[in-house]
This record gives C-alpha cells, structure tokens and sequence, in this order.
C-alpha cells in the first residue's frame, strides 16, 4: 500500500522453513493438496516496493489542517476509495493550497511513483504461476495517480483490483470479491475433492491474510524480515504449484 497507512491486525505463522512449535503445525506445505486456480498478489510492499517515500497525500491533508481544515478519520478511506489526483483530492475535501504549494506536491508525487519498483521475487512467482496455469491478480488500496505504475510494473495479469477503481478499501468484502470476480473464480468454495480455491498473499495481516480468509479466500501473511508466515514469493508460488500438482491425477 502507498504510504498514506497500513493495514494492520493479528494473524500466526503459516508457513517457514521451520515452522515454529507455538503454531501446532507439522512441517509441511501449509496449503495441503488445495486445487488453487488463482492466486492474489496485495501490491505495495508485496509485488513493489516504493523506494522513494514522500507521502504527498498525507501532506496535502496537512495543509488542510494548517489552513483550518478538521481532519476526519475517514480522509484515507475518501482518498483511496475515489479516482482523484493531487488537484482532484483538494478541491474534493475544500482543502485550499497555492498553486505552488500544489505543484511541489505534484512534483514529489511524481518522484514517488517513478521510484515505484518491482521486488525480484514478485516478478518470479508472477512467472512461475503463470507457467503452471494459475491466474495471478493484484488487489490493492491505493490513490490514482500510483495506479499506472503499478499496471507498467506487472502489465497484462489476469485481474486486477484496485481500491479508487472499486469504491472499497481492504479488508472491505467487496474489494475482494472485485478481484475474484475479474479473475472468474469464486470465493467461499473451500471443500470438496473437486473444488478449486483462490489464495491472496501480502505484508499486511489483517488486509491480505484475515480480510481474504473473511470471505472465503486462502489468506497468508508474507513477511520478509522472517516475521510472516511467507518468508519470499517464489517460496509462497512453489508451495501453490506443488499443492495443485499433489491434486492431479
């Protein structure tokens, strides 16, 4: 996600090398012989790394403040949820900056979304995936103006939903089932010999394990520094492919 917030909750470990006693688990592919026909990538942090961060939404927010603005708690949510670009976000939300401030704004804005920059284990998996057949998507909250790198970064997926397209925000139900319906599967459809399900993977607990799990979805949390259940994408990509191959005939 661009840095305007991060969601957040409570989750376990799925999935290590090792898997730690506290979770009960055996060490094992954690997805069992799941018939996974879709896999959902969360963006920013995830797929893409933003290197350069310089929060120009949240400063346009500051200015509203700094000009007798009340900032309200659901500004993220406006922001995220609607197509707006730095000059559509302030006269949307009555915040009143100079035309020069405004286009320092634009001018870091513009920094930040060239810094946008795939991690080389997303590209990977990406790759690896869709090799074996599974759709891959993108499902993630961000404003506008982020959304043409991210579509440059990983052109021609099979899906792809993104909050401001939506009207929703993760963990929302409807940015998932979005995202589930661009890539013609359905959620919930966890049992059965014959039943093909649909796994999302991301940095966040609450917005890419507990939202999609909420729903339906396979949700796993993917943490690079060791802390996730996920450790890197081609780990998380292996252990779908060997899952389905363990449901073939």
């Amino acid at each position: 996600m661009p840095p305007l917030d991060k969601c957040c909750g409570e989750g376990m470990v799925i999935c290590q090398s090792t898997v730690r006693a506290s979770d009960g688990l055996a060490c094992a592919n954690p997805l069992g012989k799941s018939m996974i026909s879709a896999v959902v990538f969360d963006a920013f942090g995830t797929l893409v790394d933003l290197r350069s961060k310089r929060h120009p939404f949240r400063q346009l927010l500051k200015e509203g403040i700094v000009g007798g603005r009340r900032a309200s708690p659901e500004d993220l949510r406006v922001l995220m949820s609607n197509p707006w670009s730095l000059k559509d976000a302030a006269d949307q939300l009555g915040i009143r900056v100079s035309l020069a401030r405004l286009q320092a704004l634009q001018d870091d804005l513009d920094r930040e979304v060239a810094s946008i920059t795939p991690f080389e284990d997303g590209i990977e998996a990406v790759a690896l995936l869709r090799t074996e057949g599974v759709r891959v998507g993108i499902c993630s909250n961000l404003c506008e103006p982020y959304g043409a790198a991210v579509l440059q970064a990983f052109p021609d997926l099979d899906g792809y939903a993104f909050s401001y397209q939506v009207g929703a925000m993760k963990p929302d139900a409807l940015i998932y089932q979005s995202i589930c319906r661009a890539l013609e599967v359905k959620p919930g459809h966890l049992f059965g010999a014959k039943s093909e399900q649909v796994a999302m993977v991301g940095d966040s607990l609450k917005c890419d394990q507990d939202g999609p799990r909420a729903v339906g979805m396979l949700g796993f949390h993917l943490g690079r520094s060791g802390r996730g259940g996920v450790r890197d994408l081609v780990q998380f990509a292996q252990l779908v492919i060997e899952s389905r191959r363990h449901r073939l005939p």
